[in-house]
């Protein structure tokens, strides 16, 4: 094995000398490129001290001192591709370098002065290599999982080719770890690994041609780092046990050891797969090691300040103006989806969307219907594939410099799309920038929706006030019109009696003056104020029962006194009209209604009793003063109680109903003392 061993390292060395002549030939002069150079030469360093250890019998501490040398350089390039530095000056002071050399240095150190003061005990050696192989593995790992997928094209062979050594190493040296040596069959297999990754990171150093591989760190990136790494650990424990397993079990020691290493190993699967385990480590890497970029009380209370001041013309102007600001663009628009091929700028600011585009919106509205992205078209045009079954005509998009398509849901409804734009070179989204974003176009969204939703309730208001105007006109025609009617109805019997002719003409009167206020609140659209005036109550009851005694069954007055109000002669004449009216029609023609008036300390009692059909209690509570309920039929608009009970209580009174079904009703209307004079 001796030989084998030789043989393997030897050409290792060959292969990793041409590559550095390779290297010099290429005079790539970026920092990227001369730490590859550095990195290849420690590389070949270690590989020709394995070489001379076998064929010179020296002790195998000198290979390892390579080794941790040659890992440390390694995973120094490995920060470097997390950094922005492009010097050798600026590079040593960075904060990261100078913390892993730190650290690399007292681990170093402190193992092997742990080795010599033990007399030459390599278990602490052993436990340096795991855990310098474990923490190159995690910076590997961090690197390519934040990489995007140009650069990923770029570094996987470099990725495999020193991940496949570290882990090769991390496993020798754990299982040394376990039964106190080295097994040389593995540790001679180290040169063919070299040989076999070289041509991996030849390929990488080709294809990385400015020597710029900026990698951002995500909280996805650390989760992961953070699981390797506890992975790593409890490995290096597990090793450790195996140790102490294999130290104290003397014949069995080694079967102990590996059946301890193969349990453990199941746990750690077990545990890693855990749902709860991952998730608690990802909420404690959120709160502990990351700041936000957004401070998002603050762009909260900005966002609801901008709202409430907001003086643009109207409410799309705002949202698209607020979410502009957001984004940072100099143009943007909103557009409503109509239906599913028919669109609505609602805003624009420097777009404009010819038919052309149409197609587009539609692909577009689809698309963010069904996944509910922001779409990212700096992203979009980099790496099309990250958006499945999108496909967007780009040289329409860039003509318009549209730089981010933000939808617009409310609730889960699809709404629209804010399309933003920039002059300048758009940089891409990160995962705050959306979350951002999102949340904007939600709270934008919502304030949309109730802004039409005032709206339309603001318009059904004046429908409503114009059909209740319309109702209360109409109802005042019906009054004037069955005026008349008894005019034309009693015309033939009564027309040569002079007191007649004057009732006429007095009705005609009346009938005339009510008719000149219906067109006068046609004419403003609104129903005209109520005048008040002093009111003779005794004469008004009096002369409203004579009106309806024209029908039958008759009305019995009683009214005792004399009664002076303050209220609109009108209203209340048409109010208690109707009362007696509707007493009368719930009453058979050999019934009664009967009209009584009183004084008590308080207030004037107007009773109006019947002995008709009369009213449930649920009629009473639920429909009786509903407006435009009604039980006549066509004959009646449902308004004459409801406006009896409108006015009784403007002038502060009260209207009450008693009633039995088959037995009768009883109205009894309240009018304050404050509503008369003595």
């Amino acid at each position: 094995m001796d030989s084998i061993g030789f043989l393997g390292f030897a050409f290792a060395s060959v292969s990793y000398l041409i590559f550095i002549l390779l290297l010099f030939a290429a005079r790539n002069k970026t920092l990227l490129a001369r730490c590859i150079l550095i990195c290849t030469f420690t590389t070949l360093t270690a590989n020709v001290v394995a070489t001379l250890q076998i064929e010179l019998g020296f002790t195998l501490q000198w290979v390892m001192l390579a080794d941790s040398i040659k890992i440390a350089c390694w995973s120094i390039f490995i920060l470097i591709c997390n950094t922005e530095e492009r010097t050798f000056r600026r590079l040593v002071s960075n904060s990261y370098i100078k913390r892993y050399t730190t650290i690399w240095a007292c681990l170093v150190s402190s193992c092997w002065l742990l080795t010599y003061t033990l007399n030459f005990s390599y278990e602490f050696l052993f436990l340096l290599f795991i855990v310098l192989n474990l923490w190159a593995l995690v910076l590997l790992e961090q690197l390519y999982r934040s990489a995007n997928s140009q650069v990923r094209w770029a570094i996987w062979p470099l990725v495999i080719a020193i991940a496949s050594t570290s882990l090769f190493d991390f496993v020798l040296y754990a299982q040394a770890m376990m039964i106190n040596r080295l097994d040389f069959d593995f540790w001679f297999s180290r040169g063919f690994i070299s040989i076999l990754v070289v041509p991996l990171i030849m390929i990488s150093t080709r294809r990385i041609k400015n020597g710029t591989v900026r990698i951002f760190v995500s909280r996805n990136v650390v989760f992961y780092s953070s699981m390797l790494m506890i992975a790593g650990l409890y490995l290096i424990v597990m090793a450790i046990v195996g140790y102490v397993l294999s130290y104290l079990g003397g014949k069995w020691g080694s079967v102990f050891s590996v059946g301890f290493l193969v349990l453990g190993g199941v746990v750690l699967v077990v545990l890693l797969a855990t749902e709860k385990l991952r998730r608690n480590v990802k909420v404690f890497i959120a709160k502990n090691f990351f700041a936000n970029k957004y401070e998002y009380r603050d762009e909260w209370l900005n966002l609801i300040g901008k709202i409430e001041t907001s003086t643009a013309e109207n409410n799309y102007q705002m949202a698209t103006q607020l979410m502009m600001s957001k984004a940072n663009a100099t143009h943007g628009a909103i557009v409503k989806q109509i239906t599913n091929t028919q669109f609505e700028t609602k805003y624009s600011d420097g777009l404009t969307f010819e038919e052309m585009f149409t197609p587009q919106l539609i692909h577009l509205c689809h698309f963010c219907k069904r996944e509910g992205w922001i779409i990212d078209l700096a992203e979009y045009t980099e790496t099309p594939s990250i958006y499945p079954d999108l496909s967007l005509n780009l040289m329409q998009w860039q003509d318009k410099n549209i730089s981010v398509v933000v939808p617009i849901f409310i609730g889960k409804t699809f709404y629209g799309l804010f399309i933003l734009g920039t002059d300048k070179q758009a940089s891409k989204l990160n995962w705050e920038d959306r979350d951002l974003f999102f949340a904007v176009s939600k709270q934008l969204g919502n304030v949309l929706s109730l802004h039409e939703a005032n709206d339309k309730i603001a318009e059904s208001k004046q429908f409503d006030a114009f059909n209740r105007m319309s109702a209360f006109l109409v109802h005042d025609l019906k009054n004037i019109q069955a005026q008349l009617a008894l005019i034309t109805t009693n015309a033939e019997k009564h027309r040569d009696n002079p007191e007649f002719i004057d009732d006429v003409f007095e009705t005609v009167d009346s009938a005339t003056e009510r008719l000149d206020k219906v067109l006068s609140q046609l004419r403003n659209k609104q129903v005209a104020q109520a005048k008040h005036n002093t009111v003779n109550l005794s004469e008004l009851i009096v002369k409203v029962v004579k009106q309806r005694n024209v029908k039958r069954p008759l009305v019995d007055c009683n009214v005792n006194g004399n009664y002076k109000v303050v209220v609109d002669e009108e209203v209340l004449f048409s109010v208690l009209n109707h009362l007696i009216q509707n007493a009368q029609e719930a009453t058979a023609d050999d019934g009664w209604v009967k009209v009584s008036v009183k004084n008590d300390s308080s207030d004037i009692q107007i009773t109006i009793e019947d002995n008709g059909t009369g009213m449930s209690k649920s009629f009473i509570e639920k429909r009786l003063f509903k407006p435009f309920d009604t039980t006549k039929g066509n004959a009646g608009m449902g308004i004459g109680v409801y406006e009896a009970k409108q006015f009784i209580e403007s002038i502060s009174g009260v209207i009450k109903v008693e009633s039995e079904e088959g037995v009768g009703t009883k109205f009894i209307v309240n009018i304050p003392t404050s509503s008369v004079l003595d």
